[in-house]
């Protein structure tokens, strides 16, 4: 299994390296060229944080039994063991953390185990570069097997679950072999959008990074122009030599008859203005491309409310709705196997309960204006 594990998903390992790496700001390649000004304008990163921001909006699972007092009594306790069990794991920063790897990377992981030692339910989001999935062909949504690598100290260990089975690598050497103790793989593998016939899923970053780059090197030559024209170039014509030339206040220059000296003036015809309308350009480029529109971002000069500010911010609300197909059959699986490990491990009867996604609205409402319909 390790040996086989270093042979696979080399191109998907790539992809989790360059997407990562134009998240954290590593923009430009290469090394600069002597003189060179690089500046980096990170919208990559502000796009992603702000979608995912939008994602997460009143999230919560709802757990749902049948309609008898007794069925609802059931429902409730599960659904406070939930919480319980949320609360101690500290679910919303996990939420969003893995959100926002999932994001750019592509594909996010929870991992739903008993701690035997604790006494209590452990949810964690393990690093999907250390993820291999197997799948049905019949049916990629569904887990045949998952092995899990990652390191403990020095060493490298790998799991492995099948809905039958459990094996600890430590290194290359197998160290345990059991049956799976809780009849299911404990691993949710979800893709961040979903590609047609494609078993892992696509990043955010791919459609930003052309327009980001080019931004960033937009910028980088306004600020070198604007740089050069706050310290004048002197132009001498018909001079030999330029000693003692020096531009400054109160600087005299002695010239023969018929040289000329002026600065140079880089503003001239509007070089500024068609520097910044690039720059415009480009931004509404990003923001196109990113489906998340300047006002998602507070820019809303037009006092825009109701109809005409959903319809403003309508292509976020599309690309999280995307998302949000996706996450929920995600986290009720998730909730579904904390409700399995209750019952396993601490007796909660969970039988006929089925966890249920609610989602908060993604744009603002205008209350006043519904109050007025």
């Amino acid at each position: 299994l390790p040996a086989l594990l270093r042979q696979l998903d080399f191109d998907r390992m790539a992809r989790y390296r360059e997407c990562l790496d134009f998240y954290q700001g590593r923009h430009w390649p290469g090394r600069p060229r002597r003189g060179e000004r690089r500046l980096t304008f990170n919208y990559a990163r502000a796009i992603v944080d702000k979608v995912t921001g939008y994602l997460l909006a009143g999230a919560s699972v709802q757990v749902a039994g049948d309609e008898t007092p007794a069925g609802l009594e059931r429902a409730r306790l599960a659904e406070r063991a939930l919480r319980r069990v949320e609360a101690a794991n500290g679910v919303s920063q996990l939420d969003f953390e893995t959100e926002l790897d999932c994001a750019v990377l592509g594909e996010g992981a929870y991992r739903v185990a008993w701690d035997a030692a604790a006494g209590e339910v452990r949810i964690t989001a393990p690093d999907v570069q250390g993820i291999f999935a197997w799948r049905d062909p019949a049916d990629p949504n569904r887990l045949t097997a998952v092995a899990h690598r990652y390191r403990a100290g020095e060493e490298e260990l790998i799991e492995y679950w099948t809905p039958g089975g459990f094996e600890l690598w430590r290194g290359s050497t197998l160290e345990e072999r059991l049956p799976n103790p809780y009849g299911f793989i404990p691993y949710v593998v979800f893709p961040n959008v979903r590609e047609p016939k494609q078993a892992w899923g696509s990043s955010d970053i791919p459609p930003l990074v052309e327009a980001n780059r080019e931004l960033n090197r937009a910028f980088s030559q306004l600020s070198q122009v604007l740089e050069l024209s706050g310290n004048p170039i002197a132009v001498l014509e018909g001079v030999t030599g330029s000693e003692d030339i020096t531009v400054e206040p109160g600087a005299i220059w002695e010239v023969p008859e018929d040289a000329r000296a002026y600065l140079l003036d880089l503003l001239q015809g509007g070089g500024v203005a068609l520097h910044t309308a690039y720059i415009d350009l480009l931004y509404r480029v990003l923001h196109d491309l990113g489906e998340s529109p300047r006002t998602a971002f507070g820019h809303n000069p037009q006092g825009l409310s109701g109809v005409a500010l959903n319809t403003e911010l309508d292509p976020i609300a599309r690309k999280v709705e995307r998302k949000r197909r996706i996450r929920t059959a995600v986290y009720e699986r998730r909730a579904w196997m904390v409700l399995q490990l209750l019952a396993r491990f601490e007796g909660l009867e969970a039988e006929g309960l089925r966890p249920v996604m609610q989602w908060g609205p993604v744009l603002p409402a205008d209350r006043s204006r519904q109050v007025q319909d």
